[in-house]
């Protein structure tokens, strides 16, 4: 008789990021998965944490109110939970606990005025509020005017600020909690919210399915060759094969791309690092992190994270015999940055990912040198369509288009349908994600990534990419950091200012800059001015603020 026929092999499965997180806490058990000054909390603690956090929130009434399927895809079914929160085991375990609840927890950037935050929770319709202490008098100025909060979480910290009226402290709500979690299952279809940073215009709830931003960012595919994740078990097989890294975590987690790298190791079953000073970027307080605990990546958001910690590698010494990569993402690392970098340690990798909190992890780059910065290896499903969103454009097309995402994108942003759909166009029967950047597909396959269309300047019918000039100027020994951005001009629509800062002790004119900068680009995207600082304002997580930019640059307009 003839063999029966195999059984069809089982379809991939779909992930939540709880059920990732509980499957890496059954199978790494007491394995370190945080550490923070004198705290080590094991996988199976943090899990445990959530749990009761989840439990919490549930038995507060909060959770989801409408399935998936009955909603448009700029709607919410569920409670959204607001994290105000620095960096520490409270982050993740607020946010996993938040999953298990089936709340939808957003970020919240803990630098925010009472106006700007008063904005982003009505915008979210926050039903609850986790927060660190020292933001309690902000959060209580706001309140007032918010009256769909009913639940507020204080986070204790050295501010000492006592609990708000009606506030729960923290460690008191996770006792409140059962440590089995509430009688609820997390759906794929639950909603991860990452709000946008807001430096270009006003803050947008991206909202993406758990299993979507898994794949796309969160672990769901191995940076290394693209390769994907399809079970629970080849999620478990994988963290307890490796060999237990340890990540230096530097960015913010209110930020999407440390969100994104804490998960990432955490399915390589390996430990997350916080250097003891979480409000701010001590280089030395990270290099004796580097020491104390043997860490072998160390993540950063472009040169405002980069160049003081190679500075610092200058001045003192530290064992930093531990380390082998750096991986940048959410700002550009310039080639001068990578040169200081490479000079004091010359061994190590340095990585750049390029994505968007629409997109995801879409591109990648490694090696040593400076060359080819900017320039991206397209990881799955990432593409450059044309100026007019109605065809993919094909590698070696000479024209400038849109960086697009196809495959695991968001459903859209929250409660705004109109921009919607002009972010998440369908293209030849394919939605994609086009957040707005400008990009050239190279003829080798590789793709030039431009910059963010909203801050280009057009300046007498020719735009100017300001990244590119930030890079241009970066590179002159005298300055520390840079901002590009464009202002009003009579003769040419718009005209380009460059935002200095110089280096400690150092001393240059605008000439010397200007001149520096001509040897990089071309005249026409050479600075008319040169607007000196004592510091270039950026967001915590390192993202030039090109708001406050525009108006250094406007502040010097003469008349």
């Amino acid at each position: 008789m003839p063999e029966p026929p195999a059984p069809p092999p089982a379809p991939p499965a779909e992930f939540t990021l709880v059920g990732v997180f509980e499957a890496l806490a059954g199978a790494l058990g007491d394995q370190p998965c945080l550490r923070w000054r004198d705290r080590c909390l094991s996988y199976a603690v943090m899990a445990e944490r959530a749990r009761r956090m989840a439990s919490f929130l549930h038995d507060r009434g909060l959770g989801c109110r409408a399935e998936r399927q009955a909603l448009a895809n700029h709607e919410s079914g569920q409670d959204h939970l607001g994290l105000a929160l620095y960096n520490g085991n409270e982050y993740l375990e607020a946010m996993l606990g938040a999953s298990g609840a089936r709340v939808a927890p957003f970020n919240v950037n803990y630098r925010y005025t009472g106006e700007e935050l008063a904005y982003l929770l009505a915008d979210a319709g926050a039903r609850g509020l986790v927060y660190h202490a020292s933001l309690a008098p902000v959060v209580a100025e706001v309140l007032p005017g918010l009256p769909a909060i009913e639940l507020l979480v204080q986070v204790p910290d050295e501010s000492g600020h006592p609990l708000l009226p009606g506030a729960v402290a923290y460690e008191e709500a996770l006792a409140a909690g059962s440590p089995a979690g509430p009688p609820v299952e997390s759906s794929p279809d639950d909603l991860y919210v990452l709000y946008t940073g807001g430096t270009t215009g006003m803050p947008k709830g991206v909202l993406w399915r758990q299993h979507d931003i898994f794949m796309a960012a969160m672990g769901g595919r191995r940076m290394v060759d693209w390769s994907e994740l399809t079970s629970y078990e080849e999620l478990v097989a994988q963290a307890t094969a490796a060999p237990g890294a340890v990540l230096g975590l530097l960015p913010p987690l209110m930020h999407g791309a440390a969100q994104w790298a804490a998960f990432m190791v955490m399915t390589m079953g390996a430990t997350i690092v916080l250097p003891d000073d979480t409000r701010r970027l001590d280089p030395a307080d990270v290099w004796r992190t580097v020491e104390r605990h043997r860490v072998n990546t160390v993540t950063v958001v472009g040169d405002a994270m980069a160049r003081p910690l190679a500075e610092e590698l200058g001045r003192h010494h530290y064992d930093t015999s531990s380390l082998l990569a750096i991986g940048n993402g959410g700002a550009p690392l310039t080639p001068a940055a990578r040169q200081l970098l490479l000079g004091r340690l010359p061994n190590l990798i340095i990585s750049d990912t390029a994505g968007s909190s629409e997109a995801g992890a879409q591109m990648q780059t490694a090696g040593g040198g400076a060359d080819g910065v900017g320039t991206f290896t397209p990881g799955p499903g990432a593409v450059v369509v044309s100026e007019d969103l109605r065809q993919v454009l094909a590698p070696d097309h000479e024209g400038i288009g849109w960086l697009a995402q196809r495959g695991w994108v968001p459903l859209g942003y929250l409660g705004d349908a109109e921009k919607t759909a002009r972010t998440f166009p369908v293209i030849d029967g394919v939605r994609h994600a086009v957040p707005g950047d400008r990009a050239r597909h190279l003829g080798d396959g590789r793709i030039e990534l431009l910059g963010r269309d909203s801050v280009t300047v057009n300046s007498g019918g020719e735009k100017i990419f300001v990244e590119e000039v930030e890079r241009a100027i970066a590179g002159h020994p005298a300055v520390a950091d840079v901002v590009v951005a464009g202002r009003p001009s009579e003769r040419w629509g718009q005209e380009v200012v460059a935002v200095v800062q110089l280096a400690p002790g150092a001393q240059a004119e605008a000439s010397d800059i200007v001149a520096h900068a001509a040897g990089h680009v071309a005249r026409y995207k050479l600075p008319k001015e040169v607007v000196f600082v004592p510091l270039v304002q950026r967001s915590p997580s390192g993202k030039a603020d090109y708001r406050w930019a525009r108006e250094q640059a406007l502040a010097t307009v003469k008349g």
